[in-house]
Parts: structure tokens; sequence; C-alpha cells
């Protein structure tokens, strides 16, 4: 038990919380380490990511990658619930929590870009906006703010926006045929992904500033 308390946590709604009571109860009826846990949601992401990068033969798979990808998110709250309870939260941990996501927001969308119902470059812009939104995010940690989670394009509606993409796409196959000089529902879906985290990283700074600000106010008086 090593008493740790992380410095900032993410806001999670209460319903999705109860969810992973009976699952936190298990891991810790069988010693399952935090970090395990952490582990396979890279596996969820992953299985995710060759869903949609299949999707284009095999457009049932649509129905499935969202579902992996709610897995992925699941898993990523369940960690950290486990490593309070069981005690084994440590700085340590808050490293291996976060590398996960990162690497789960790459593989989703890089899985995207090849799955030939959208342009790559959508794809790609949307993996690397989601990494400079967390990063921001994490920056202001960093240089002494508090963590940042605000805007509308956090890690959770990401998920949301690309699941509602993907299951219009699979609604209407001919929807998501790629034409010359027109998008198709998953562009828009990327376009949708891209703006969001513009300006969940514009409120981010924002507030990040205000704060240091605020500190600085502080210590001067």
């Amino acid at each position: 038990m090593t008493g740790y308390r992380p410095t900032s946590r993410r806001p999670i709604a209460d319903m999705f919380r109860r969810t992973a009571g009976g699952a936190v109860a298990l891991c810790l009826r069988f010693d399952i380490h935090p970090d395990v846990v952490s582990y396979l949601s890279i596996v969820a992401s992953a299985a995710a990511a060759v869903c949609f990068w299949q999707a284009g033969s095999h457009r049932w798979l649509l129905w499935v990658a969202p579902v992996l990808c709610y897995v992925r998110l699941w898993l990523n709250m369940l960690d950290g619930m486990v490593a309070l309870a069981s005690g084994k939260a440590s700085p340590r941990g808050e490293i291996l929590n976060e590398l996960p996501d990162r690497l789960s927001d790459v593989l989703i969308f890089v899985g995207l870009a090849h799955s030939g119902l959208n342009a790559p470059l959508s794809g790609y812009w949307s993996a690397i906006l989601a990494l400079l939104t967390a990063y921001v995010g994490v920056l202001g940690q960093a240089a002494g703010a508090q963590r940042e989670f605000g805007g509308v394009m956090a890690k959770p509606w990401r998920m949301v926006i690309l699941h509602a993409g993907a299951w219009l796409t699979a609604l209407w196959p001919a929807a998501g045929v790629p034409r010359p000089g027109e998008l198709t529902i998953l562009d828009w879906t990327c376009v949708v992904v891209i703006l969001g985290c513009l300006q969940t990283i514009a409120v981010r700074l924002r507030r990040i500033f205000a704060g240091l600000a605020a500190k600085a106010g502080r210590a001067a008086r």
C-alpha cells in the first residue's frame, strides 16, 4: 500500500463508473495489477484499428470497431480505479496510464486512415490533433498548473463522434465510398474531430495560462 494519490484525475460520470464496480472487485480478488488493465486497453484499441482497417472490404466491422473503442475507454477508467482500490497507485502508474492512452488514439485513427472509407490524411490529422490535445492537458500540469480535461473534444467525445460516423457509414454504404472531390461520412467525422480538437486545445491553453497567472499572482503577494 503506497498511499499515493494522483494529483489529478479525469472527471468520470458516476453511471459509467458504476459499471466497473464488479470488475474492480474481481481484479482485487485475483490480484490483477492495474498495469495489466492499461495494457489490455492497447489490445482493445489495436483490435478496433484492425476492424477499421478491414472495414472497406467487410462493412460489418464498422459495427464492431466502435464497441471496441468503448471497451478501450472502460479499461482506461478501470486501471485507475484498480490502482486506487488496491493501493498500487504511483507516479510510475500515472505514466503507464497515459502512454497506452496516447498509443490507443494513434492506433484507432491510423486504422481508420487505411480503411479506404475516407482520405488517409483525415485519419492521420485526427491522430495528430488527438495527441496534441492530450499533450496540452498534461503540459499544464508539468508547468505547475492543474491538468486540464476541458473542451468539446476530450478523449470520450472523440470516440463518440467516431462511433457515430462509423455506424452512419454502415447504415448508408454508398455514402462511404470515396469519390474525387467529395468527402465521405468518415471524412466529415474526422473534420469534426479535428475542429473539436483545435477548440479543445485553445480552451485548455487559455485555462492553463490563467492558472499560471493566478499562481504567479499569489506567489507575488
